[in-house]
């Protein structure tokens, strides 16, 4: 791995942040909940030391983070007069989708804070630390901004951590985990309305997505490895949206004998998204690493062209070669 710029602990990444009058702060694409919320909860810890700041995605919000405050003001353009651009929750600069460019071409401070371990170290300052989720990291760096965790802003970092540790039940959770989530509500976050919308609340159309698609699992090496696809189709049929997948992959990994999941979700002709999850026999990180992705030990992605066979193929292959016995 080449890194570049320096690499600060909280304490000297908060000194730095509140040096700063103006920011840009970048979620990854394809947005889930930890980029999101650390992106608006940064957000606010930077307005409370005085800094004009602006949170931007290359798509759209999904309609089940609406409820945090603030959400729906996400934008799709980088204010070109901030001082600085941050990039939270993302492995690479390519994670940031379109808004690659703009970040790398950008002549301003560059910052990178995020909890994977495949992270390439970028920007002038950076923290990369394995934890459960970029909120949890996120929790700590708020205790350099006296009274900055306001409810709002715990109310996103404790949805970041809801979001990646699969509403505390994956095994990336830690002491560390629940500390900062019993800090966060103790700052006001209301766990219940979280995890009403992340977990429970759902349209009929995700309804009918996720019956189509688990009706339909794959299993291979004796039942070792269960592969889920959802096609451009499956989502027209169900009137879905793809970011209604999120958590899908989740329900194969349950089955008994199942060590690692794969969700294929078709984003354009022989093209797909691919996500990785593992019980702990397999280190998935590895496997997405194999086609340009990455992650985390026990859950990863990656991107894959081919057909849907292709592309199944080639993932049991790797998956097998980096299975335990």
């Amino acid at each position: 791995m080449r890194k570049r710029g320096f690499e600060l602990s909280l304490a000297e990444m908060a000194e730095q942040l509140k040096k700063l009058k103006s920011a840009t702060v970048f979620c990854h694409m394809r947005p889930d909940g930890d980029t999101l919320g650390a992106a608006m909860g940064l957000k606010y810890l930077l307005e409370s030391v005085g800094a004009v700041c602006r949170v931007v995605c290359e798509g759209p919000v999904p309609e089940k983070f609406w409820f945090l405050e603030g959400m729906r003001e996400i934008g799709s353009e980088p204010d070109a007069a901030s001082e600085a651009y941050i990039a939270v929750d993302c492995s690479d600069e390519r994670r940031l989708g379109s808004l690659c460019d703009a970040f790398c071409a950008a002549k301003k401070k560059k910052f990178n804070i995020d909890h994977h371990v495949s992270n390439t170290c970028f920007g002038d300052f950076w923290h990369v630390e394995d934890r459960a989720a970029t909120c949890e990291l996120m929790t700590e760096l708020a205790a350099f901004f006296p009274g900055a965790l306001t409810a709002p802003a715990a109310n996103c970092f404790l949805t970041g951590i809801s979001s990646d540790t699969g509403n505390f039940a994956h095994a990336n959770v830690t002491e560390k985990t629940f500390s900062a989530a019993a800090k966060l509500v103790s700052c006001g976050a209301d766990i219940h309305t979280i995890q009403y919308n992340m977990f429970k609340r759902q349209r009929a159309s995700r309804a009918a997505l996720f019956g189509k698609t688990m009706s339909a699992i794959r299993y291979f090496e004796d039942g070792k490895i269960a592969v889920i696809g959802v096609t451009r189709a499956m989502l027209g049929a169900c009137g879905a949206t793809s970011d209604m997948t999120e958590g899908f992959i989740d329900f194969p990994l349950s089955v008994v004998g199942v060590e690692v999941a794969v969700c294929l979700l078709e984003t354009g002709a022989e093209r797909f998204k691919v996500s990785l999850r593992s019980n702990g026999r397999a280190d998935v990180n590895k496997v997405a690493a194999v086609y340009g992705g990455g992650g985390h030990v026990l859950a990863s992605g990656c991107m894959l062209c081919g057909s849907m066979e292709e592309v199944i193929d080639k993932l049991r292959y790797t998956i097998v070669q980096h299975l335990e016995d």
